[in-house]
């Protein structure tokens, strides 16, 4: 073992500790190694300032309470170095409250833990993984996500694949096969569910008791950065869901830590969800400040985490929040929770001035404004806002009967008129696939033969709309079951060819968002979109512009109802041909093979443009068209001129002395020459 430095309890250390500004304090808490006085062993550190002692109790001392009590420094850190303790070792800290009580607690900034049922913490150096991702993590830097593809597969790695027995596939296990799925089907990211360590399989990871340890369901901590390594590899970025919002009741987790309520309200009327069955985290304490700063600052930085998603914040900014007549207003009177503002302000300035490279993402289901613009600003920080009202829009849009949606078309063109009021990720998550919601083909309308053209439509529509794109899995293949934490996905769907077909349509789809810039270069500008027909309701019909950096276009089309248009017009930016470079009508895809090819403009003014194309839209069909501009003929006048400009020019060439251009050298995604 290594030795290690151990800062003392009284040094800076500590200092920036009770600040409530400490963004890495999982260097200083917890359990880390160290050799003292020639001895290798363990150094404990645990925040309980309102505990009369605390001590140290494993499977390294018989469990013993009474055996390594700790010391404590002034202001409430308890430590103790312990000799010849094993790595993996389990312990817990024995509290000793002011009332008497003894609490067993699990430590809140422990690495590792057992399985459940068990609870304890186990030691373990988080330090030595020797990480292959250097390329795509210099990469990264170069291409942030605001003008980059995104293109999300949400992951529950409990019920992605089971063994045949039961078991769960490991963190290395699902490095080999998740990762390569993930890169075949042509996504950008993948996002783990919560993997910080929970009790409750039922609770999906959304009820945490370990901020700093990766779950042993699957495996190692180092495991789980074996996994990541490998999804860097491959050219996939990792984003983790991640919850300070609330935290759970169980004895050995954070409630009531040091007998008093050291990370939560003690306030009964912000103290707790009831519904939820947790508690409120008092974004007003050093305690919690500290460990959730250092929390996210941690799978940033030592799991190498692409971003986070944080949950739940809605939940964090109202003081009502499901809470009809028992709440406390804050100190102006009004519903806005001050403290957890602030925190989300902190939070955001914290991680993305050190890695402005990665994506912090707030799950905000209301109409809160500013929420991706800076603190300085008045906003909260984050840079990207999953797009609840987009979702919900949709998804009533998409589950009615199309003959009454003539009477719904504001669903499917509202969202344009907010879509860069933030920088948005369009989300069809896993909450929309469970509880009595069905799954996202069992939404589509009867007959059972729309149900998958009706998934098609809506797929390519979320790629064409403005908005980095989000799908749970399952949704690739039209998984008709809703997901259940308990099993694996219905893969054997995958032997049915209308499931096979909505597989291979989703993959052409991703891999055709990928290559197309129009589709994501300008996704939190409004230049980068421009309405052609949002008029037209009878239809179900759209059609819009998706414009890149460069001025270059595409032209989509969105039939939402299962009758064929055989003669439809729409406007188009410019004369020239136009043509169908995707279409989800392919036969490979399960549709009707009808294809438009390539079709000359008409000098036809319609929807405010000059020019017009006449084509045909297939039953549910996405169509995306590009344009070439018709070469303008030249006058005689400018001819004559082009070519005495030519003769002048080749008698210069014919007396200068050439000179070969330097070649330049050729440069790496990751910027090495």
């Amino acid at each position: 073992m290594k030795k290690k430095s151990a800062s003392p309890a009284g040094g800076k250390r500590s200092k920036l500790f009770y600040s409530g500004r400490d963004c890495r304090a999982y260097d200083y808490m917890g359990a880390h190694p160290l050799v003292q006085d020639g001895e290798p062993g363990y150094l404990f550190r645990v925040y309980a300032p309102e505990a009369e002692k605390v001590s140290v109790m494993g499977e390294f001392n018989g469990w013993d309470r009474e055996v390594d009590y700790m010391e404590r420094d002034e202001q409430g850190i308890w430590e103790k170095f312990i000799p010849h303790v094993p790595e993996y070792a389990a312990y817990k800290y024995s509290v000793w409250a002011k009332s008497g009580d003894v609490f067993d607690k699990s430590d809140p900034y422990g690495f590792h833990a057992e399985t459940r049922p068990g609870n304890a913490s186990k030691v373990f150096d988080i330090e030595g993984y020797e990480w292959s991702d250097t390329s795509w993590m210099e990469w990264r830097k170069s291409h942030l996500p605001y003008s980059s593809p995104v293109n999300i597969y949400e992951c529950h790695l409990g019920s992605w694949k089971l063994h045949e027995d039961g078991n769960f596939y490991s963190y290395r296990q699902l490095a080999d096969e998740l990762v390569p799925y993930v890169k075949e089907m042509g996504y950008t990211h993948i996002e783990f569910m919560p993997l910080t360590e929970y009790p409750f399989d039922g609770s999906w990871g959304y009820q945490v008791i370990g901020y700093f340890a990766a779950t042993s369901r699957y495996g190692t901590p180092k495991d789980l950065m074996y996994l990541i390594d490998k999804a860097h590899q491959a050219g996939i970025g990792v984003i983790m869901d991640w919850v300070p919002a609330h935290f759970p009741k169980d004895g050995c987790g954070l409630v009531e830590f040091d007998g008093s309520y050291l990370y939560e309200y003690a306030d009964p009327l912000k103290m707790e969800h009831k519904e939820w069955g947790t508690r409120v985290f008092d974004y007003g304490k050093v305690s919690t400040r500290n460990l959730l700063f250092s929390s996210a600052m941690f799978w940033i930085e030592k799991f190498h985490m692409d971003g986070l998603r944080v949950d739940a914040v809605a939940s964090m900014l109202y003081l009502d929040y499901n809470r009809q007549h028992e709440w406390r207003p804050n100190i102006h009177g009004g519903r806005e929770n001050l403290e957890a503002i602030d925190f989300l302000r902190l939070l955001n300035e914290y991680i993305l001035t050190d890695h402005p490279d990665v994506m912090m993402i707030a799950e905000e289901s209301t109409a809160w404004p500013m929420v991706t613009k800076p603190g300085y600003d008045g906003g909260l920080g984050f840079n990207f806002k999953w797009n609840m009202g987009w979702m919900n829009d949709m998804l009533c849009y998409c589950s009615a009967d199309p003959f009454f949606r003539k009477d719904m078309h504001d669903k499917i063109t509202f969202s344009f008129m907010y879509a860069f009021s933030e920088n948005y990720i369009l989300p069809l998550s896993h909450d929309e696939v469970v509880h009595g919601k069905s799954s996202l083909i069992g939404k589509m309308p009867d007959p059972y033969e729309n149900k998958f053209g009706g998934l098609r439509a809506l797929y390519g529509y979320m790629a064409a709309h403005p908005g980095k794109k989000m799908l749970f899995m399952g949704g690739e293949f039209a998984q008709f079951s809703e997901w259940a934490y308990q099993r694996g996905l219905d893969w054997m769907l995958l032997d049915y060819p209308a499931h096979k077909q909505m597989q291979t349509y989703v993959k052409a789809l991703n891999h055709f968002y990928l290559e197309t810039p129009q589709l994501w270069e300008q996704d939190t500008d409004w230049r980068g979109f421009e309405w052609i027909s949002h008029e037209d309701n009878r239809n179900n019909i759209i059609a819009f512009r998706r414009i890149a950096a460069d001025g270059s276009d595409i032209v989509i089309v969105v039939n939402f109802s299962p009758e064929m248009q055989e003669v439809y017009r729409i406007g188009v930016p410019f004369a020239g041909s136009y043509e169908e470079i995707f279409t989800s009508d392919r036969t490979e895809f399960g549709g009707s093979g009808l294809s438009n090819g390539r079709v000359r403009s008409e000098n036809k003014p319609l929807h405010g443009q000059e020019q017009s194309i006449r084509i045909q839209i297939p039953r549910f069909g996405v169509l995306f068209f590009k344009g070439k501009p018709r070469a303008k003929r030249r006058t005689k006048a400018e001819i004559e001129a082009a070519k005495k400009a030519a003769e002048a020019q080749k008698g210069k060439t014919s007396k200068a002395v050439a000179k070969p251009a330097e070649k330049a050298p050729a440069v790496r995604p990751d910027g090495e020459k």
